[in-house]
C-alpha cells in the first residue's frame, strides 16, 4: 500500500500548483465534483474552495473553458450546482461551461475529459490530496494534465477522514493501473 502511493506521488511530482503565478495556462478546466452541502445542510467548503479556484483560474486568464464533472442523479445534482455558483458567485461566464453529470467518480470524470469532451491539456482543480489521484489517472490515460490545488479544509475530523480515505483510494488506483480495469462513462 505504501509503494501504490509513493508510485503516484512519484508520477505526478511537479504536476501540481498552489499558486496562480506559477501554473502554466490551458484552454481547459477540469473540476471535480463534491456536494454543495454538507449533511448538516450548511455550505461544504471543500466546494467553495473548488469553485474559488476555478474562478481564480478563469480571472487570471489561466483557462477559457470549464468542464464541471460529477454525480447527477434524481435530487442531486453537482455539475449544475457548481455550474450555478461559477455563474452567480464568481461572475465566470456561463457559456464557458460545460456539464459532465457522469463523472460519478474520479476516473469517470478523467475518461470523460479525454474521451466525451476531447480534451487533453487541461488543469484538473481539486484538493491536493485529491488531485494526486486524479493526475495519476489522467497520466495512465496519456493527458498532459496539470492539478490546481484548491484550498484544503483543516478541521482535523474532515482531514483525517480525508487524507486516510485517499491513501486507500491511491492504492485501488494502482490496482486498478495494473489491472487494466476502467471505470466506463454511459455518455454518448
Amino acid at each position: 500500500m505504501i509503494l501504490a502511493n509513493i508510485w503516484v506521488f512519484a508520477l505526478t511530482n511537479g504536476r501540481t500548483f498552489t499558486k496562480i503565478s506559477k501554473i502554466p495556462p490551458r484552454e481547459t478546466a477540469l473540476v471535480l465534483g463534491t456536494s454543495p452541502r454538507m449533511k448538516s445542510g450548511v455550505s461544504n467548503p471543500y466546494f467553495t474552495a473548488r469553485m474559488d479556484a476555478t474562478a481564480l483560474l478563469y480571472h487570471h486568464g489561466k483557462i477559457k473553458k470549464i468542464i464541471v464533472s460529477g454525480e447527477k442523479s434524481p435530487g442531486y445534482d453537482e455539475p449544475f450546482a457548481m455550474k450555478n455558483y461559477l455563474v452567480y458567485q464568481e461572475g465566470v461566464p456561463e457559456n464557458i461551461i460545460t456539464e459532465d453529470p457522469k463523472g460519478f467518480k474520479t476516473q469517470a470524470s478523467i475518461n470523460n475529459c479525454k474521451n466525451v469532451f476531447k480534451q487533453n491539456d487541461v488543469i484538473i482543480v481539486s484538493q491536493g490530496f485529491h488531485n494526486l489521484r486524479a493526475l495519476f489517472y489522467a497520466r495512465n490515460n496519456q493527458m498532459n494534465a496539470l492539478g490546481f490545488d484548491a484550498q484544503d479544509v483543516l478541521a482535523n475530523r474532515s482531514y483525517y477522514r480525508n487524507q486516510s480515505r485517499e491513501f486507500l483510494a491511491r492504492v485501488l488506483a494502482v490496482v486498478y493501473y495494473i489491472f487494466g480495469i476502467e471505470r466506463k462513462s454511459s455518455m454518448p
